[in-house]
């Protein structure tokens, strides 16, 4: 990208993509400034009272204009800028002329839910702030619960309440938000340049290795020489890196330094998507332990307090980070697979799983064993009209309709029940 000095004629303007609320400005000021600074979260706030009355663009300013507001240099004013562009709230164009001028577009930030299941900027968050001030911080946002279990829902629909009208049809601006724009640090050219190239292939660090290299330095907080530690250890007998010992290596490396993981294997179910308060029944305490338990705790308890393994911690990364699986998902499909695969945690058959809940857009705990259950059902459903297949009773987890509705359940189903509550209470 080509060098561009900012200087203080330059002319901006100030053009509006999104629709933005006051619910936009508190996300701004109490996820975002903890990551970007005040100064960039000032820079956005006065680029978006720089426009007019209907908030669709605003006239002609100089970056005088902005110094002026904002009591800095226009190099601050860059950073800021950059600082915006970086997390997806500014995208901005430039035209040389003798007199410079910029577009600056605006887009809204994530609503809560978004940024706290987004797996860089909510680590990001609670490395910059801390575990106390973060978990209270998420308070803020929690969503209020009501055991709507003895109430009836009697409210009326939209044509039941209104008589239809015939009206031109407008397009209305929607909320817009760009894709998460990393910000790295991690110098390439450096990382070539220091490996021979005997050892490393020219064609080693495509598209795909840099965007792993990003996200591994977000997640993992590695600058470039820790890069390049761990690619020396990871590039196989082809010259080229091996993706998956990359990942592996990073891990090993954080945990070492750290004593424990990043905090994604570690958070469990965001408040939002959790159940209501007030269900005490076995199947609601049950949802109530996978809501409360983080996927890391759940797989130790399962393994009776032994730590998961490495392979297990990198299957759990996998649902959590590439597939966004929510914890709560993750904590009932763990449970779903040991079950009825002979307490084995095979990657293939768990990915599968994974990725068709995924498509299913499964999001809570409640979902995930519904959906589990339906399975379940459909496939036995399927062996049963086949007749010259024999049905084997497939073993299933506790939390199966048919073994907690039942007034009375066998011995072993009340042992795996009991211990389910006293290991995760």
């Amino acid at each position: 990208m080509k060098l561009i000095t900012l200087l203080p004629a330059d002319k901006y303007v100030v053009v509006n993509r999104t629709v933005l609320t006051e619910i936009d400005k508190r996300n701004i000021i109490n996820l975002y400034e903890p990551i970007i600074g005040f100064g960039a979260t000032s820079l956005y706030l006065t680029l978006w009272s720089d426009l007019d009355r209907l908030e669709l663009m605003s006239k002609d300013f100089t970056h005088h204009h902005l110094m002026s507001i904002l009591k800095c240099d226009l190099e601050s004013i860059k950073h800021a800028r950059e600082a915006l562009e970086g997390v997806g709230l500014l995208k901005t164009y430039f035209k040389a002329g003798d007199i410079n001028s910029y577009v600056y577009e605006l887009y809204s930030p994530l609503s809560a839910s978004e940024f706290f299941n987004n797996p860089i900027l909510n680590i990001v968050l609670y490395n910059n702030i801390g575990e106390i001030e973060y978990n209270d911080l998420k308070k803020l946002y929690c969503k209020v619960n009501i055991n709507l279990k003895d109430y009836e829902d009697i409210t009326k629909t939209l044509n039941e309440t209104f008589e239809a009208t015939s009206a031109p049809f407008i397009e209305a601006r929607e909320s817009e938000k760009l894709p998460l724009n990393i910000k790295s640090n991690i110098d390439f050219d450096m990382i070539i340049s220091s490996i021979p190239r005997g050892i490393l292939n020219e064609k080693a660090i495509n598209k795909k290795v840099k965007e792993l290299i990003i996200n591994l330095s977000f997640i993992y907080d590695l600058d470039t020489l820790k890069i390049i530690e761990l690619i020396r250890t990871s590039i196989n007998e082809k010259g080229s890196i091996d993706k998956e010992v990359l990942r592996k290596n990073a891990r090993k490396y954080y945990q070492f330094h750290h004593g424990t993981l990043p905090t994604l294997v570690y958070r469990t179910q965001p408040d939002y998507l959790k159940s209501p308060l007030g269900d005490n029944s076995k199947k609601g305490r049950i949802i109530g332990v996978f809501e409360n338990t983080s996927p890391y705790d759940f797989l130790k308890n399962k393994y009776k307090g032994v730590p998961p393994t490495s392979r297990d911690l990198k299957l759990l990364e996998t649902l959590l980070i590439d597939l966004e699986l929510n914890p709560a998902v993750v904590n009932v499909l763990i449970d779903y697979v040991l079950k009825k695969n002979n307490n084995k945690l095979t990657v293939n058959y768990v990915e599968t799983i994974a990725g068709q809940w995924k498509r299913a857009n499964i999001k809570t705990a409640r979902e995930a064993m519904e959906f589990a259950e339906k399975e379940h059902k459909k496939l036995q459903k399927g062996n049963s009209k086949d007749k010259t297949k024999k049905i084997n009773e497939v073993p299933v987890p506790v939390w199966f309709d048919k073994n907690i509705t039942k007034e009375e359940i066998s011995e072993e189903e009340k042992k795996e029940l009991d211990d389910l509550f006293k290991e995760f209470r």
